[in-house]
């Protein structure tokens, strides 16, 4: 197991043995009054209960003690329901007596404007000083269902009480008591961490928790937004490493829902492309809709994904059964081939019409012989050559149903592979009910279950090919200009050599001051040259003229020396020009890719890579990988591209000099790493890759680095 320092030892506010409610009341609809009816009518707790009220000697028929002082033990959590006006004295009442855990169900803090703000940062002076962890303030509390205990205002709470091998770690607790109401449909979840404004305990923290909690065999997050990214970098580590699946719902992937995420957690929302990227190189599972999320938990949570991927169908319409053979197929998964006794077992049991080989459609004449669909369901599901049976369901039909249902139930009660029920009707009868009470939370269309099975297969593979690997080292997250310094554009000559001194090849380069020795220059590199304009002023040199390429003679040289100069003078008359850049064209043919680095606010320096030159902008042919980059990365990265193709040689073309690109990208990622505080942005475009043992070098640089003013 790996542990990270971020991680908090959340044991005893998750499982506590001693909890104090601050704000205990005797008015039912009040917070206090709500969540002292969960924690007395429906809750189990190990040890003593003491409720606080300066106001009260006695609620429910229980003593009431004046304050957190008075008690006679020191509490593992207070849970504080008094009004925001009196949050912070009661904290420091807590801090003073040593109360490890504060649970703040008042609202009124960050997401309440400046004033909310400033109580919120003294909160968090407050507990620091005392080493006191806070959770909230400004949340719906904590469940944990696996023990039945709900320190929660939620009149829910009593309603949701399937215990069950997932954990849920959001901030918001609408979307929260969403996915705990999926209960309904069969999914237990064992705990339920609704963080809130994250004064202090963040959604990471709860990640962390569960990756190596021994109830908690799926994670499952909602985010809004990321305030520590090398703190949930950490906690999707220690799940990869502990073999946990997380599956992530992330808001905020458009300008709206950014906006409406920031206004609710007052946390960054990041982009949406670095957060996806950042997703699938820590094998987090992103989807996109809670019925998705519920689905693929609950895929998780039934069986890990087994190494023989291809799927069996079985059902009893031939229309339904051509329709997920389909969706298989657009998903990009395979339909399994039967083993021989499969087939002879299928063949001598079904009638002579029914379809015996993947799918198989069984007709209706056989629904009403429970014995007969156990008998087929059952040797599909135990042939080897399959990972998980589809069993879609397109219509209730009564007592038949009810009947196949009993059969899907017994017979996966005699295999390990996962049966999926599809229920494809919107009349819920009491054969869906006996699949939800079996634990089968049965997809609602062919489309959504295949969703679930394509990231359960995806995420299979990823842990087999050695999920993320060794623990890498993270860099905090800086904002673009740090107050006392400044941003500075290299000059591309000062970039190149910059790269040059790390090791990266370059084609030879020189500035000339004067259109004499561009030639000068040109002569002695040989020719074809290419020239650019030398200005500090002028980042993208050919939108104004400031490029000639395929110079083939001195003449040239200065022909090119008078038609950049006028049109950068006519197009930034302002702009400061030390000359011309003189460099040696690279050889004809090849292809032209891109590398560029940005410094994210939330995760760091991250890399993109893909299809370059004037392509870049038109296709969006790129892939991303938070750095420092492994070899592994690196090689999917360039395997990625969808013209990848292409540059394994396509129409009569050589290979491209893939292994000189691989080691052009970490060549990259370390030289970020080894600039990392200073730098913030890099673009290596375009980058010249020939055919194998060409080696691949980039034409043109633009690096972004911080200076102290």
């Amino acid at each position: 197991m790996t542990i990270s320092p971020h991680r908090a030892d959340l044991a005893r506010l998750i499982d506590p043995a001693c909890i104090a409610l601050v704000g205990a009341s005797d008015r039912p609809h009040s917070i206090g009054g709500r969540t002292l009816t969960n924690l007395i009518d429906h809750s189990t707790i190990r040890g003593e209960l003491y409720l606080v009220n300066p106001t009260k000697t006695e609620l429910r028929g229980r003593r009431c003690w004046p304050s957190i002082a008075a008690l006679p033990q020191t509490p593992d959590v207070a849970i504080i329901a008094v009004p925001a006006a009196g949050v912070l004295a009661v904290a420091e009442e807590c801090a003073a007596r040593g109360v490890p855990f504060l649970v703040i169900l008042t609202s009124g803090f960050g997401e309440a404007g400046a004033e909310g703000e400033r109580a919120q940062q003294r909160l968090k002076e407050i507990a620091d000083a005392a080493g006191m962890r806070i959770y909230g303030p400004n949340c719906p509390g904590l469940c944990n269902i696996n023990a039945r205990l709900g320190m929660t205002f939620s009149p829910s709470f009593p309603h949701d009480l399937v215990p069950g091998p997932i954990g849920l770690a959001t901030q918001g607790g609408g979307l929260g008591r969403n996915v705990m109401q999926a209960m309904e449909r069969g999914v237990g979840i064992g705990l339920w961490a609704s963080t809130g404004n994250e004064v202090d305990l963040q959604v990471a923290d709860f990640i962390h928790y569960m990756a190596t909690a021994p109830d908690i065999k799926v994670i499952v997050t909602l985010l809004e937004g990321i305030k520590d990214g090398p703190r949930l970098l950490a906690a999707l580590q220690c799940a990869a490493d502990n073999g946990k699946p997380v599956i992530a719902l992330k808001v905020g992937k458009s300008e709206y829902g950014q906006r409406a995420a920031q206004s609710h957690t007052a946390s960054l929302t990041g982009s949406a492309e670095v957060n996806s990227a950042v997703f699938r190189q820590y094998g987090v599972i992103e989807v996109d809709d809670i019925d998705e999320l519920v689905d693929t938990a609950w895929l998780f949570a039934r069986a890990m994904p087994p190494a023989q991927e291809a799927i069996g169908i079985y059902c009893s319409s031939g229309g339904t059964a051509a329709l997920t053979a389909d969706a298989v197929g657009t998903s990009g998964l395979k339909l399994a081939q039967f083993a021989p006794h499969t087939r002879e077992l299928l063949l001598s049991r079904l009638p002579d019409y029914a379809a015996i080989d993947n799918p198989v459609d069984t007709t209706a004449a056989i629904l009403s012989d429970a014995d007969l669909i156990e008998q087929t369901l059952g040797a599909v599901t135990t042939d080897p050559n399959l990972g998980c049976v589809l069993a879609p369901i397109a219509l209730e039909y009564g007592a038949t149903t009810v009947s196949l249902a009993h059969t899907i139930r017994a017979a996966q009660q005699q295999s390990p592979t996962p049966i999926i029920p599809i229920w494809m009707s919107d009349r819920l009868g009491e054969g869906y009910k006996l699949l939800v009470e079996g634990g089968f939370a049965p997809p609602r269309s062919v489309g959504k279950a295949l969703k679930a099975v394509q990231r359960w297969t995806e995420w299979g593979r990823w842990q087999r090919a050695g999920g993320l690997g060794e623990a890498r080292a993270t860099t905090p997250a800086r904002s673009p200009s740090p107050a006392g310094g400044t941003v500075r554009n290299l000059s591309e000559l000062e970039a190149k050599q910059l790269l040059a001194q790390s090791g990266i090849a370059l084609l030879p380069a020189a500035v000339a001051a004067t259109r004499e020795e561009a030639r000068r220059i040109a002569d002695g590199m040989g020719y074809p040259v290419v020239a650019k304009i030398a200005s500090p002023d002028v980042v993208h040199k050919s939108d104004i003229g400031g490029v000639k390429v395929g110079i083939a003679d001195g003449a040239q040289v200065e022909l090119a020396w008078d038609d950049i100069m006028a049109s950068v003078r006519h197009h930034k008359p302002q702009a400061a020009i030390d000359g011309l850049l003189i460099e040696k064209m690279a050889p004809r043919g090849g292809f032209e890719l891109m590398v560029g680095v940005t410094r994210d606010p939330v995760f760091g320096h991250v890399m993109t890579f893909g299809l370059g030159g004037i392509y870049v902008e038109l296709l969006r042919d790129v892939t991303r990988r938070l750095l420092p980059l492994r070899p592994a990365d690196a090689r999917a990265m360039v395997r990625e591209m969808r013209c990848y193709p292409l540059l394994q040689g396509a129409r009569g073309k050589p290979p491209a000099d893939v292994a000189a690109l691989e080691r052009l990208l970490l060549a990259v990622s370390d030289f970020v790493m080894a600039h990392s505080t200073s730098l913030e942005e890099m673009d290596l475009n375009p980058v010249w890759v020939g055919s194998e043992g060409e080696g691949a070098l980039p034409l043109d640089a633009v690096i972004v680095m911080l200076e102290d003013a």
